[in-house]
């Protein structure tokens, strides 16, 4: 009966330091990383000591204790075209269905592209392109389901290109067969504890994309902005930090290991989603369950690298598990970087009144009434934030 009770009292303990905590009384102090200082303790005080060494710095730092590395290399890539319907939408889209095939050592992995490009443009359009961590009828290319998660048609609209592909076929959303995608090109990953799983394959497949989209003449590849919802826009940011190549990122309600600060345990702490979701990140990321205060990275870094790129980041209300306040400090946090840049923020001191979004770039950001989703109010800020960026080159 007495090791009964105890069991049952490590238990509970277990449980309760894993709690999730929504009150802000009890967040408490904690210290963040320095931004702005390099591991060897110097100070980062221009572009080029940004660019030549603390940037650097930060990625090592996420590859090593949260997302794992990024494999380069790979020995083929083929693109073929499997579908198109160049009336589509009524008339006012080109649909392509495109098939990426990427072989290394021996294995092929497909990742299928679902592309609409607006109808009648002088020049190569803009695009945006979602890691799609929803049902594969959210992103129907015949629009007999038309999902606010993904509203190609407002976007078409809009005057900009939309594409999706789905995170099963860089690596299957499950803890059990997730190595069943990218990472059958990378067996070596699967046995580094610093080694990528899932968030770093759903990445890896969306510079798959943007290899595509620099071949195809209808798209401009210097305007493509990658989006992710969730676990989705957890891979969006670390996608948007390793490829320089996507022109802004779109983290939508991303929460814990994406847009929020990891050591101000509100919502979901990192021992919860690496007991939840083991199969996301790195095995050396399970170092901090319960232990945040020795990361030494925080997201602010993560969304600082992608400077002087644009980064736009969303809340929910009824979604406090990820964190708004602590997304949009996360922000806030990273704007020194983009100050480097003589790139001057717009976001307000404290966060703002739900449904008040800042859409003018570098830094944009809101927090909508409403669940944890992608709706077609957060994709309408989207397009506006773009918008500006594009049209006023003199003013990012």
């Amino acid at each position: 009966m007495k090791q009964l009770s105890l069991f049952i009292g490590v238990m509970l303990f277990s449980c309760l330091a894993s709690a999730q905590n929504y009150d802000e009384s009890k967040v408490g102090s904690y210290t963040l990383p320095k931004i702005l200082e390099s591991n060897n303790g110097s100070k980062i005080n221009t572009v080029k000591d940004w660019e030549s060494e603390r940037r650097g710095e930060i990625i090592s730092l996420f590859e090593e204790h949260v997302y794992g590395q990024m494999p380069k290399k790979f020995e083929q890539i083929d693109f073929k075209l499997k579908n198109e319907n160049k009336r589509a939408m009524g008339g006012k889209a080109h649909l392509k269905e495109i098939e990426i095939k990427v072989t290394n050592n021996g294995e092929s992995v497909l990742i299928n592209l679902l592309l609409f490009i607006p109808l009648n443009l002088k020049k190569p359009a803009p695009a945006f392109v979602l890691i799609n961590n929803r049902p594969h009828s959210n992103t129907s290319p015949t629009r007999e389901t038309v999902s606010g998660f993904w509203p190609a048609e407002d976007v078409i609209a809009a005057g900009y290109a939309i594409a999706a592909f789905h995170v099963s076929d860089a690596a299957p959303d499950d803890k059990n067969t997730y190595q069943n995608g990218v990472l059958r090109l990378y067996p070596e990953q699967l046995k580094a504890d610093n080694g990528m799983k899932a968030i770093g394959a759903w990445a890896w497949a969306a510079s798959r994309v943007m290899d595509y989209f620099e071949t195809d003449k209808d798209i401009d590849a210097k305007k493509v902005g990658i989006v992710g919802h969730s676990r989705g826009g957890k891979a969006s940011l670390w996608a948007a930090a390793q490829d320089q190549r996507f022109a802004m990122c779109f983290t939508n309600n991303s929460g814990s290991t994406g847009a929020a600060l990891s050591k101000r345990w509100f919502g979901e702490t990192v021992a919860i989603i690496n007991k939840s979701f083991p199969h996301w990140f790195n095995n050396n990321y399970k170092k901090f369950n319960d232990n945040e205060k020795e990361l030494p990275v925080d997201q602010h870094m993560l969304i600082a690298s992608i400077a002087p790129r644009p980064v736009y980041a969303t809340n929910a209300s009824e979604d406090l598990w990820a964190d708004p306040t602590g997304t949009f400090l996360a922000m806030k946090e990273a704007e020194p970087v983009y100050a480097l840049y003589q790139l001057k923020s717009r976001l307000p001191d404290n966060p703002p009144p739900l449904d008040t979004p800042f859409l003018k770039p570098p830094l944009g950001y809101h927090n909508r009434t409403g669940k944890h989703d992608l709706t077609p109010y957060d994709w309408k800020q989207f397009v506006s934030f773009a918008n500006y960026y594009y049209q006023n080159p003199t003013k990012k």
